[in-house]
């Protein structure tokens, strides 16, 4: 075999297995959108907390995951937290919540670049860079639910019921991003 032929074989391995972790990671966050906790005000899916923790651990491949499951919902699979059997596609997105699903993407590439440029490491940065991750799923998502309810209404349902349970995942991401590299060394 030439050196040519290796390395196209190597790449498309790569590629492959680049892949079959970006199509776990749309079924993980599939999955995280129809777990429902029991939280007070509202229940809480554990999506944020598997976005995270997604794109802080595999990086760019946790942002491939992101779009392929928004692709996923775009062509009508259930993937969505509150989706009927048959999905709704293009017509849930575009409603009341589409704005949070572009924050999804917003904050999968955020944390991933951050992970990517060291900025994990450390709990406290750990902890700053997956808030601000959740934040960013925020911007989009109340600048579009406003455009539905007005701002106001936007802050008091679509924010301030689910402050306490992001906080939550974020602590939880990141305790068990740290679980998992100690785990990875031993």
């Amino acid at each position: 075999m030439t050196v040519s032929a290796t390395r196209l074989l190597v790449t498309s391995r790569s590629r492959l297995v680049q892949l079959s972790l970006a199509v776990a990671g749309s079924l993980l966050l599939w999955l995280s959108a129809k777990v429902q906790v029991p939280f007070y005000p509202v229940p809480m899916t554990m999506q944020t907390f598997a976005l995270l923790l997604l794109a802080a651990s595999t990086g760019r491949i946790g942002v491939a995951a992101v779009a392929l499951y928004l692709l996923e919902g775009a062509f009508g699979l259930p993937v969505f937290a509150g989706t009927p059997e048959k999905g709704l596609g293009l017509a849930y997105m575009t409603g009341p919540t589409g704005g949070y699903l572009l924050g999804f993407l917003l904050a999968a590439a955020f944390v991933a670049w951050m992970a990517e440029k060291g900025w994990m490491q450390g709990f406290v940065s750990r902890l700053v860079v997956m808030g601000i991750g959740a934040a960013l799923i925020y911007l989009p998502g109340l600048a579009w639910l406003s455009a539905f309810i007005g701002f106001d209404k936007a802050v008091a349902f679509g924010l301030m019921p689910f402050i306490y349970g992001d906080l939550l995942k974020v602590l939880l991401a990141a305790v068990a991003l740290q679980a998992a590299w100690r785990l990875k060394k031993a």
